[in-house]
């Protein structure tokens, strides 16, 4: 179940980032690097006051490579793929294989980038990324990367889906014990993206799912399920499961296991009854007044 969960899924099923969100992302990083850029040529106009005309040149020149290529370069391989225009509209790059890019690629990428965004002021990249079919640009292409939207607006929490209401206890029965925990992760992964999927990925890797679902647990589904609703409806059955023995557990663990306040009869015959004892009432006597007047009532 490997190739179900690997970056190529990830890459294939995730939509890729198109012009406008890339344009926008790319417009806010050089209105970071340029005021940067600008800061750090005043700091330098003033420290090279003294210096030739030609060394001024060179310090300029290698203060516009450090800033606008360079830092770009550092910012995307510290942070595996997220700048700060791209970490504002929710976009990452990554490798071709989903895995988080290295110095190698960022490197690649921040050398074209020269050419094609700032020499050429964006249009080489432009026609690129809307010549190729998942938007990457002559950059991405040498490097071996690609722009995905990592944060889909309004899906910040991906819960697993609840299945269809008539799918609900048809698998109550249905034994889950032989499933593996990656084979679980992988179907909770799915269906917490399958969202995000193209249609025709979603399908496959559904119906992969299911069919490695059904070796496990030895059941088919019923006739004319579809294979997403069938792994909605397992992995639902599942966490009743595990909810109901978790809170099981719990009112276990709530019970206190106090000695009663009272010793328990120990085991052995029963004693005979007492016999029952029929006592006179007592005859009331009147108290006789003392002489005296003290108020005491000798005893009758």
């Amino acid at each position: 179940m490997s190739d179900l969960v690997t970056g190529d899924a990830v890459v294939l099923g995730l939509r890729p980032a198109r012009l406008p969100s890339r344009a926008l992302a790319f417009a806010l990083d050089l209105l970071v690097y340029f005021t940067g850029y600008l800061i750090a040529s005043l700091g330098l106009l003033f420290a090279t006051a003294s210096l030739d005309d030609a060394a001024a040149a060179a310090v300029t020149i290698a203060s516009f490579l450090l800033v606008l290529v360079g830092v770009p370069i550092a910012v995307e391989t510290l942070s595996h793929g997220k700048s700060l225009g791209k970490l504002a509209c929710g976009l990452r790059v990554v490798r071709e294989d989903g895995g988080p890019i290295r110095f190698r690629h960022a490197l690649v990428r921040g050398a074209m980038g020269v050419v094609e965004l700032l020499a050429t002021f964006g249009s080489v990249a432009c026609i690129a990324s809307l010549a190729s079919e998942r938007g990457r640009r002559l950059g991405d292409v040498f490097a071996g990367t690609l722009v995905i939207r990592e944060r889909v607006p309004g899906a910040r929490v991906m819960p697993v889906p609840a299945p269809p209401p008539w799918l609900a206890g048809r698998f109550a029965g249905l034994d889950l014990s032989a499933v593996p925990d990656g084979l679980w992760l992988a179907i909770r992964q799915y269906l917490t993206r399958m969202s995000q999927l193209d249609p025709a990925v979603g399908a496959a890797m559904a119906a992969k799912l299911a069919d490695e679902l059904v070796s496990r647990t030895g059941a088919p589904p019923p006739a004319g399920v579809p294979a997403a609703a069938y792994l909605m409806a397992v992995v639902h059955e599942r966490q009743s499961r595990d909810a109901a023995r978790a809170f099981g557990q719990q009112q276990q663990q709530a019970v206190p296991a106090v000695a009663p306040p009272y010793a328990a009869p120990q085991a052995g015959p029963a004693p005979a009854p007492a016999p029952e004892l029929h006592v006179a009432p007592p005859q009331v006597v009147a108290p006789v007044q003392p002489p005296g007047g003290t108020g005491f009532a000798p005893p009758a």
